[in-house]
Order: structure tokens, then C-alpha cells, then sequence
């Protein structure tokens, strides 16, 4: 079971998890991180670094925010590893607890 990063992140990118993450299985896009499902060990770690509360273990995703998942695995196919933590977008704290966001998600 891996972990999913899900909507708060978008238009947020705190990246307080990449920092903590031991094989780095973070992947970054122009407004989201995602998390490649095939690399993440289910470690935990980067679930109480997240400041945005947007990252769920698979089985623990919320019903509205199952789409996640895939979107996870297909983002994390494309988007570069991020290895290392970078400011968040400038103004991350104005959208972080959001609702609808995923209409502005940047692939």
C-alpha cells in the first residue's frame, strides 16, 4: 500500500515531506507533488510533515478524493523526482484548506 498525495496539496507544494522521505519517491509538477506508488515503502514519515493534511495511506483516502490514486501513478510517471525540500508556491498558506482545487491543478 502506498501513499497518496491528494487535493490540498494543489496550488500549496509545501514540500516538508520530500525533506523526510528515504528513498524519494516524490515527483513535482508546475502546483502539486505526487507520490510514485511504485517507489514510496509505506514508511509513514511523511504524513505528519505534510502542513497542507494531504497526504493519506491508500487504504485511507476519502471517498471524494479517490481519484487520487490514479492520478498519483500517472503523474509520478512523467513529473522529475524531487529530492530535496524548496519554498512553498508564495502564496501556499492562501490556498491551503481549499476545496475544489483540482480544476487548477498544472500537469
Amino acid at each position: 500500500m502506498a501513499y497518496v498525495v491528494t487535493e490540498n496539496c494543489i496550488k500549496c507544494k509545501f514540500t516538508d515531506c520530500v525533506d523526510v522521505c528515504p528513498v524519494d519517491c516524490f515527483r513535482e509538477g508546475p502546483n502539486f507533488l505526487v507520490i510514485d506508488p511504485d517507489e514510496c515503502i509505506d514508511c509513514t514519515l511523511c504524513v505528519p510533515e505534510c502542513p497542507a493534511e494531504a497526504i493519506f495511506a491508500e487504504d485511507d483516502v476519502p471517498d471524494a478524493q479517490r481519484n487520487f490514486i490514479a492520478l498519483n501513478a500517472e503523474l509520478s510517471k512523467t513529473w522529475p523526482v524531487i529530492a530535496e525540500r524548496k519554498d512553498p508556491l508564495p502564496d501556499a498558506d492562501d490556498w491551503n484548506h481549499k476545496p475544489d482545487k483540482l480544476k487548477d491543478l498544472q500537469r
